[in-house]
């Protein structure tokens, strides 16, 4: 259970939120009318990914450094961060005028370490996971006396993330369940320690991304929260506030940023969608309306072309085929013609003569078109086969 000696309670998540007035936005929380009707039922998205440096982070970083006495800012600070807590360290030390220098792993999406870079920090790209990066910024602090602002195991950092919660409990009261994405556990644990203290009752439902759990492929698109496991601290926060702990896949992720981005209007990353994946897959029980948090939006922009096409493929949106056509002139614009009047909007064509199982006289063609949905793209397939070309779907 939760160790009161330790774990930050509504007062301090209640100074956090004195400290972070003008600092941090209060951002929106608005009715979703798409994933409400998507659902059955009514849901509410907490917009973080419009906060300062794009994610929530900002909140604990800047109230954990805004604490800090002369010598300790003077000696400066240090993070490790797969990104977003490096933005908002890098970000809240510029702000008070202490440097701050960031250990990242050497596959972080270069938005977010540029992004670092420019709020002033010193970046220091290290191999392997955030586990790795954090014991070379724990080497670093006893090398310089820096101090460690960790992403997730400090009541302060964990205070302000908590302010969150007082803003849900203020903007959306009617909600009976929250959906918070789970990483090292700072943010689940400040959310759910004030809804619990507001809203008595509320369910609290924690989402994790399944690429970096046991047995998983150790990579997820939901880099904010690739985390092997919550820490000690937040743990033991989770053990007594939280209701269920649920897992998405990248599938349903890339899903899901497709959806906000195309019918919500909102630019999310994966770990600020995982909610809205559990949402829309059933993972979250009950009627109730329910509130998601959006944790963040700093998605590496080749990251999210990759993305929205996979998303687009897995809805049906986006068709990927081969085929061949006779190897005369005309035929290629035949059946670029057949698909012009069948109102296929293509968009790659890519043939090919010389492949070994292409017959002599024919020519292979890998087209790439946008289509309506499933079905849609099985009545292409279909229709094609009717007009008489083998065709073979690739994605």
């Amino acid at each position: 259970m939760v160790t009161r000696a330790t774990a930050p309670g509504l007062p301090d998540i209640q100074a956090a939120q004195g400290r972070l007035q003008g600092v941090a936005r209060v951002t929106p929380t608005s009715r979703s009318e798409t994933l409400t009707r998507m659902t059955g039922r009514e849901v509410f998205l907490k917009a973080e990914n419009l906060q300062r440096t794009g994610s929530f982070k900002v909140r604990g970083a800047y109230n954990r450094i805004s604490q800090l006495g002369d010598a300790e800012r003077d000696a400066g600070v240090v993070a490790a961060s797969a990104g977003n807590h490096g933005q908002a360290v890098a970000w809240a030390a510029r702000e008070i005028g202490a440097a701050a220098t960031i250990f990242m792993p050497e596959d972080a999406p270069m938005a977010k370490v540029e992004a670092s870079r420019a709020y002033g920090a010193e970046i220091r790209l290290c191999p392997g996971a955030l586990e790795e990066c954090l014991g070379a910024a724990t080497s670093f602090v006893e090398e310089t006396g820096a101090t460690l602002i960790h992403p997730f195991e400090d009541p302060l950092v964990i205070a302000g993330q908590g302010t969150i919660g007082i803003e849900l409990a203020e903007q959306v009261p009617e909600a009976g369940t929250f959906v918070i994405p789970v990483g090292g556990g700072g943010l689940a644990a400040g959310i759910a320690l004030a809804l619990k203290s507001l809203l008595p009752g509320v369910k609290i439902v924690g989402v994790q991304a399944a690429g970096t759990l046991p047995g998983g492929p150790g990579f997820t698109i939901a880099d904010g929260i690739a985390v092997k496991q919550p820490g000690e601290l937040t743990m033991s926060i989770l053990e007594g506030v939280l209701d269920e702990l649920v897992i998405v896949t990248d599938e349903e992720i890339s899903e899901a940023i497709v959806l906000l981005l195309e019918r919500v209007k909102l630019v999310v990353e994966g770990a600020g969608a995982v909610g809205v994946a559990a949402l829309l897959n059933g993972r979250v029980s009950g009627d109730a309306p329910v509130g998601v948090v959006l944790s963040g939006g700093n998605i590496d922009a080749t990251l999210l072309i990759s993305v929205m096409r996979r998303g687009l493929t897995l809805s049906g949106r986006y068709l990927v085929l081969r085929t061949r056509v006779p190897d005369r002139p005309g035929e290629l614009a035949k059946l670029l013609q057949l698909l012009g009047e069948a109102r296929v909007n293509i968009v790659e064509v890519e043939h090919s003569r010389e492949a070994a199982d292409i017959p002599i006289g024919e020519t292979g063609l890998t087209l790439t078109v946008l289509t309506r949905d499933r079905a849609h793209c099985d009545e292409l397939i279909a229709t094609m086969r009717d007009w008489g070309y083998p065709v073979e779907r690739i994605a």
